[in-house]
């Protein structure tokens, strides 16, 4: 067989957006590192022509869930690197971007398994409702595919460094003004806002440099057209994170 020479991948390949994500985060900062993390997160996917036909998704409401690629759109970079250092490690030890689920990707391609919300039109265009998920606002869709459970689930699969789902989460206390704040927002314009913003920050989103520190700083998270205020506290070994503000 004649070996190719070597090219670019965007002169090989063209890809075109069958949909662009309308998401509850509206940036990358306390996007969940994986989906599924983060129970409450919502976004609608905003089909586009020529790919807004119901035709073409007839029988997706049977599933349950969804695979999405898509392209990490704010993640794209002139070179690409051969090494990456996962916040899993501590942001520290170095492996190869093939072994990792780093966003820093030759083709700046990402995969997720999202939870299947249901196909609807709001005003006049056709939407996919989606929930547990990781994409942030902006984001291209480059395919849909329904999620097989008996052939995509491998309860046996094994990954040396990262086997287990975090399981070490700050307590979230939110201060009075936060609590006045969340009282008065609509609960039909912000679903399960308090329970997204309690996965969000016990998280703690910080750089793995930062993370398990107390500090001064005060962070923000935009969450919807919201700006979700919090700092972390470390009062007699007791740690946990104060919502501040939510406006």
């Amino acid at each position: 067989m004649p070996r190719h020479p070597s090219r670019p991948a965007a002169d090989a390949l063209t890809l075109t957006p069958i949909a662009y994500t309308r998401s509850c985060f509206r940036d990358k900062f306390g996007v969940p590192r994986q989906p599924g993390l983060t129970r409450y997160a919502r976004a609608d996917l905003i089909i586009e022509p020529p790919f807004n036909r119901e035709d073409a998704f007839r029988g997706l409401e049977t599933a349950s869930h969804l695979w999405l690629t898509f392209q990490f759109h704010e993640a794209v970079r002139a070179e690409w690197r051969p090494v990456v250092r996962p916040p899993r490690l501590g942001g520290n030890t170095k492996i190869g971007v093939f072994a990792s689920r780093s966003p820093f990707r030759p083709n700046s391609l990402g995969l997720s398994v999202v939870r299947n919300e249901g196909l609807v039109h709001k005003d006049g265009t056709l939407v996919l409702q989606i929930s547990d998920h990781d994409l942030i606002d902006g984001t291209p869709i480059l395919d849909i595919k329904p999620y097989l459970p008996f052939a995509d689930s491998v309860p046996q699969a094994t990954l040396g460094w990262a086997d287990s789902p975090p399981t070490d989460r700050l307590s979230v206390v939110f201060l009075p003004e936060a609590e006045d704040q969340l009282g008065n927002l609509s609960p039909a314009d912000y679903p399960d806002l308090r329970l997204l913003i309690e996965d969000v920050v016990s998280f703690d989103p910080r750089p793995s440099f930062r993370r398990g520190r107390e500090e001064d700083r005060i962070y923000g998270a935009h969450l919807y057209d919201l700006n979700v205020r919090f700092r972390f506290v470390n009062e007699h070994s007791q740690k946990r994170v104060e919502v501040l503000t939510v406006c």
